[in-house]
């Protein structure tokens, strides 16, 4: 995720308070000089770090802690407090009928955010085209037609054009009857005036509702000065962040969004068109300081079940009225695999991402990821009568899908020992009653650390 090393460097800096009932001047001076150090290392621009910092300086000395809460939460709550103050709110994006015009270097990652952005919109209800303007790079019209078939929206360019500002009007009139035009524009490799002109004519001719400036979240420093001469060019709305899944410093980018004055709109990460979501600043902090949200992971969850049910037609209700069998457990692994990267996933679990994440090894979800596609691999080798009932697979069974599958036998072993796990987790859920299942969710939240879990929009504070 998008500033890793920052987040775990917060988490490492907020440890240091666990065990203390009182904080002193020079514990608080102290922390400020560590987060300071965190975010400039992270590329965020150094008058924004010194006002971050002076703002949980001054509050850490000025409030008292409400009863009973620890030193660590009651700073841990400031700083989620001001960091989210900083980033500001998202940007608004009406689910309504706009033209929005992407804006951005070349290799910023425009073409596939068009395309995500399409995806998202078509995933709310709307009917949504991209139009690709780009005649600079060679390759861009090949590479947005895929990806608008990969999204499954209305695509319009033209690769024998030569005049981008023509190709955006024709592309207008050929989409008329979507509800929301995206419209993809060539980058540079620099700023150079033929990009800014271009751009401008484009903007005059489409005349977008929205224009969100693009910028893959490596850019660091350079992006104050990309980022303000777009805003004089066109007026920037609002920022996407690409390429979150990289190693990534981040704070560039943060940068950017301060000296256009405006937000932060929709988050990117992998290449695939599902890879993107809304950003929502309460989440976001959240999820940086180790405390989850669950409003980002219910929302992938949803879409997750809904699609594997439409996909597999499969009612996971029935796991918890009948038995629960390896058909069950590999469309569960089918949902949550269309859930993202389970690094991503788990960091919006209260408790389970942050400091339990820093402490496992560089490719230990590579390591899981990989042991979940030999599950499946396995599974498309046993007989129907084995998915449905998993206790008859025995020594003769074992060596027959093992051979079939190039699975080994302690792997296939090691899926049926995980099966009859989650079929006893299963029970239990089945024979939960409202308040135990409440309860539950309740003990959820309150592990994420400062008082609860992350809740998207309400914030871990309530």
């Amino acid at each position: 995720m998008v500033l890793d090393d920052l987040g775990s460097s917060l988490r490492s800096t907020m440890d240091s308070l666990r065990g203390k009932s009182h904080i002193d001047e020079d514990d608080v001076q102290e922390i400020v000089k560590q987060i300071q150090r965190s975010l400039l290392s992270a590329d965020v621009d150094v008058d924004l770090v010194m006002e971050l910092s002076d703002g949980i300086e001054t509050r850490a000395l000025e409030e008292e802690p409400p009863g009973g809460t620890t030193a660590r939460d009651h700073v841990l709550k400031i700083v989620y407090e001001e960091m989210v103050g900083l980033i500001g709110e998202s940007t608004e994006i009406p689910l309504e009928q706009q033209t929005i015009v992407l804006a951005g270097l070349q290799g910023s990652g425009k073409t596939t955010t068009a395309a995500k952005m399409a995806w998202w919109f078509s995933k709310k209800g709307l009917r949504p085209a991209v139009i690709q303007t780009d005649t600079f790079r060679p390759g861009a019209y090949d590479q947005a037609k895929q990806m608008s078939e990969n999204a499954e929206v209305e695509f319009y360019g033209d690769p024998d054009g030569e005049d981008p500002v023509q190709i955006a009007r024709d592309g207008l009139e050929a989409t008329e009857d979507a509800d929301v035009r995206i419209v993809d524009t060539a980058g540079r490799h620099a700023l150079e005036d033929d990009l800014i002109d271009e751009i401008e004519q484009i903007d005059d001719a489409v005349d977008p509702d929205r224009s969100l400036l693009v910028l893959d979240a490596a850019i660091g420093q350079g992006a104050k000065d990309q980022a303000r001469q777009f805003e004089e060019s066109i007026g920037i709305d609002g920022v996407v962040i690409t390429k979150l899944d990289g190693t990534a410093k981040g704070g560039g980018a943060l940068t950017a969004v301060n000296e256009t004055g405006s937000s932060i709109a929709f988050l990117g990460s992998g290449e695939t068109v599902q890879d993107i979501e809304r950003f929502e600043p309460n989440g976001f902090i959240s999820r940086l300081l180790g405390m989850g949200d669950l409003k980002q992971l219910s929302e992938r969850v949803e879409r997750a079940m809904t699609e594997t049910q439409e996909e597999d037609d499969w009612d996971p209700e029935d796991m918890m009225e009948g038995e629960f069998t390896l058909k069950d457990m590999r469309n569960q692994m089918k949902a949550m695999d269309r859930m993202g990267p389970l690094d991503q996933v788990l960091d919006m679990i209260p408790g389970m991402g942050g400091g339990i994440m820093d402490q496992l090894p560089d490719d230990a979800m590579d390591v899981t990821q990989e042991r979940m596609r030999e599950f499946e691999i396995a599974m498309d080798s046993m007989t129907e009568r084995e998915m449905e009932n998993p206790e008859i697979i025995k020594s003769d069974r074992l060596e027959r899908i093992s051979r079939g599958s190039g699975v080994p036998e302690e792997r296939i072993e090691e899926l049926l020992e995980q099966h009859s796990m989650m079929k006893r987790t299963m029970d239990q859920f089945g024979n939960m009653g409202d308040g135990d299942m409440q309860r539950m969710m309740k003990k959820l939240q309150q592990q994420g650390g400062g008082g609860g879990g992350g809740m998207g929009g309400m914030g871990p504070f309530g």
